[in-house]
Formats: C-alpha cells, structure tokens, sequence
C-alpha cells in the first residue's frame, strides 16, 4: 500500500498557541488528517474531511459548530481537489472508511458517491436515532443525505491487534486494513490500521487531539483541547479508558506502531516531512 497524508481541513478556534499547543496567540490551528491509500483494491480514503458541499454551503455544518471551530473552508483544501492534484481520478475512490461521523469527518461522502462507506454499526446507529440533545447537535446529517452506500461492521471481532480488538475491512482482498474501536469520543469510534511498510499505521481519529495526550513522557495535552474532549465526549469514562490503551500501546509497540490522530497539524506535518508549523 503507499499511503498518502492529506490536511482536508483548517480550523481555528479560540484559544491560542498556548492553550491549543499550535496557532496564533489568540486563535489555535487544528486540521482534519486524512489518508488516500493506493492499494490493490483501489484507492481508499480514511476520513473525508469537509467537502465541497461544506465550502459552498456552510451552514450545513450547523452555527454551534462554526462557532466553537471557526472553520477556514476551501475547496483546494477538499479531499476532491487534493486527489485530482495527485493525478487520481476521485470516482475511483472505492472504499472511504470513516472513524466517526462528526462534520470534519464527513463532509466529503458526497463527493464520492460511488464509493463503499465503512463505519462501525453503532455510529451510524446513533447518527440516524439521534438520541440525545448532544447527538442531534453533532450530526449534521444533510452531509449524507445522497444515500452512502454503507458498510456497517460490528464490534464483535475476537481477533487481537497489539493487545486491542481488531475488525477486518477487507478481509479477502487487503487483510491489513483493520478497523480498531476506540469508542467513548462518540458511540462508535474507531480507529483504522493499515499496514505501512515493515511497521504498522494507526489512524486514532478523535480518540486524542495531541501528541502530547500519547507521549510517554508527557503529563497530556494541552489543557483546553483536554476540557474540550472531556465536553464533547459522549462517554467520557470510556473515552478516557481507550486514550489509556493507546498510550500504552505507544509506550509498549512504538517500534512497532505509529499513532496519528486528526487534529494534531504537528503530527500532519511530521508526516509530510514539512516544517512544524508556527
């Protein structure tokens, strides 16, 4: 598999560099790290980011989740666009693969609606019952309205990855793709493992915000992104097991495994081989 870093986001909340670990003085930077993955069964998107429906039509992203994250739309900075400029055809975009359904997450599915969507069956559960007054704020189900072609999985699997429950996407035609649930961020959050050449890559979605939450030698992020984990977290008791188990995976296996999470832009461009940004 070649694995592609894509930032299919920008967001700039209050609070600033020293309070969000990145950005200005009175405003942070976050971005939204999605994979392309080239592989024998087509091209795979892990995330979407927002998509071009979000640019040209932001208030389908929903005024509270403007406010709070103050995104900087752009349809350069689309999954769409990104993969043209890699020289990609987007319909053949096969299979997106979605740690959770928040609207930096997946905002993009309309723009590949030919793909297979593979999410956990208990985030989609809860996207579709919205169950409760915080579900009905977070979902902002217009960016699924075309009709997804789902993949629901369950979170039965019995087989273990580095000591933590692993679910097959493609067993039969990539069976080093995993999805790994990391729930507690949202009902059913996942993370998703890819096999990156002698070692493994663990895309952690939302299970953290820093790399500082998983650093052995690190007391946790930074304090804002910490209250702002503790407030969106639908179980927070679980959200904070699952950070737990990744920094001991990170402690035990970092020879072995590589963490990334969604918002981190010091991880993004770590990946990318760029300058850290200021």
């Amino acid at each position: 598999m070649t694995i592609h870093h894509l930032d299919c986001a920008t967001m700039c909340p209050m609070g600033g560099r020293l309070l969000l670990g990145s950005g200005g003085p009175l405003f942070g930077r976050l971005v939204s790290h999605c994979l392309l993955v080239e592989s024998e069964a087509g091209l795979i998107l892990v995330d979407t980011g927002f998509g071009t429906g979000d640019v040209t039509d932001p208030g389908r992203l929903g005024r509270q989740f403007r406010f709070n994250t103050r995104p900087q739309l752009s349809l350069a900075r689309t999954a769409l666009h990104q993969i043209r400029t890699l020289g990609h055809d987007p319909r053949d975009v096969r299979h997106i693969v979605l740690t959770h359904l928040d609207p930096d997450h997946a905002g993009g599915l309309a723009d590949f609606p030919q793909a297979q969507v593979h999410l956990l069956a208990d985030e989609l559960r809860a996207a579709r019952e919205l169950a409760t007054r915080a579900e009905r704020q977070r979902y902002r189900t217009a960016q699924w309205d075309h009709n997804p072609r789902w993949v629901e999985h369950q979170a039965t699997s019995t087989e273990s990855w580095f000591d933590l429950q692993a679910i097959p996407l493609l067993p039969d035609e990539l069976p080093e793709l995993l999805l790994v649930p990391l729930t507690g961020h949202t009902r059913g959050h996942t993370g998703v493992a890819l096999r990156d050449g002698d070692g493994w890559l663990l895309h952690c979605g939302d299970a953290y915000l820093s790399r500082a939450d998983v650093a052995p030698d690190s007391a946790g992020g930074p304090p804002v992104l910490s209250m702002f984990q503790r407030a969106i977290a639908t179980d927070d008791r679980t959200r904070r097991y699952t950070l737990e188990r990744l920094r001991d995976l990170a402690r035990s296996h970092a020879d072995q495994v590589r963490l990334v999470c969604s918002h981190d832009p010091y991880e993004l461009v770590e990946a990318l081989g760029r300058v850290a940004p200021r």
